[in-house]
């Protein structure tokens, strides 16, 4: 089995083949050959609806543009991923709005808590727009070409010690987080102690109590399978994730303009794939879950917002965003906070 470090020397040379030195790759008979990395898990919709766009990619091209993609945390967490893109030691990975907040913070707004009503205004929010173009600029910031975002769901609370139906049953809890200071602020201000392990190590975190529980989508629940260590699921929907499709800016620009527009194009219908395979999964996921043995509550989510408000949390945020990106937002979601 390959080790992390054979796969990232083998992304940066699969790069020397391609993008990094383009007049070769074109004329080279082995094509581009590329990496991808991402911390979602095999059974994930953004794993499976990518795993098709590559092989499609790579059938349309016959074999010149050969794309591998390393789920599952293969290529390290995701602050180390970024990191690599950033590099160019690898030319894609996928990575949530909530962790890229650490590189770029206006990427994290979408995820303010309690924001969006539902998918309708947050894609119109993030597919086009002030608000989406104020977040692909921040990322351009850093060198990075931002594709579109596939959807990670409104998250919620599941834990092994007690339900969360009230704010105060988040007092003094250990909860999962991703690096997000936007997570991180939303979870302090609630009165519970948020702690960021990574993904792929949190099935045993939770087995052993290092956390008392995790937040995070249902699909994602079901696809870490953190339910067999945890018993009860709170749906509090407290705040929404995805995860932009993201290329190395130079690496991408070298590319020929037909690789560019094949690439594009197949990564664009893998997001409406799986932002459907999603919505199916997480309309079917509370029954499976049910059916697994855990406790599901839907608790009152006003006085969670309440709350935080009284916290100044949003009050916060706004200062840290600034008023111009919260406009921006606030033109979906109208007004947050007092």
């Amino acid at each position: 089995m390959p080790t992390r470090r054979t796969i990232v020397q083998g992304a940066g040379a699969g790069l020397l083949l391609g993008p990094l030195a383009p007049r070769r790759a074109r004329a080279a008979p082995d094509g581009v050959r590329l990496s991808m990395g991402s911390p979602m898990p095999q059974a994930h919709p953004a794993t499976t609806c990518l795993v098709e766009a590559l092989d499609a990619i790579r059938a349309e091209s016959q074999g010149r543009i050969d794309i591998t993609l390393y789920p599952d945390s293969q290529l390290g967490s995701e602050l180390s991923m970024q990191s690599q893109l950033r590099s160019g030691a690898i030319a894609f990975t996928l990575t949530s709005a909530s962790s890229l907040q650490t590189l770029a913070p206006l990427a994290g707004i979408p995820g303010v808590a309690y924001a969006f009503s539902g998918y309708v205004p947050l894609w119109a929010a993030l597919d086009g727009g002030p608000l989406s173009e104020r977040i692909r600029d921040a990322l351009k910031a850093f060198g990075l070409k931002a594709f579109r975002v596939v959807d990670n769901g409104f998250r919620d609370v599941i834990t092994g010690t007690r339900r969360v139906e009230t704010v105060s049953d988040l007092q003094g809890l250990k909860i999962r987080v991703p690096p997000s200071p936007l997570l991180t602020s939303l979870f302090k201000a609630l009165g519970a102690s948020p702690t960021t392990i990574n993904l792929a190590e949190t099935y045993a975190a939770l087995q052993t109590r290092v956390a008392d529980g995790m937040e995070n989508s249902l699909p994602q629940i079901e696809a870490t399978r953190v339910y067999e260590v945890q018993k009860y699921l709170s749906r509090t929907s407290h705040s929404w994730d995805g995860l932009w499709i993201l290329a190395h800016g130079r690496t991408w620009d070298a590319l020929p303009g037909d690789a560019r527009d094949l690439i594009a194009r197949h990564f664009d219908n893998a997001v409406e794939r799986q932002r459907h395979a999603f919505v199916q999964m997480n309309s079917a996921g509370e029954a499976r879950l049910r059916a697994k043995g855990l406790v599901i509550t839907t608790p009152d989510r006003a006085p969670f917002r309440a709350a935080l408000e009284r916290a100044g949390y949003y009050a916060e945020w706004k200062a840290r965003f600034g008023a111009e990106a919260w406009g921006a937002l606030e033109r979906y979601t109208g007004p947050l906070g007092a």
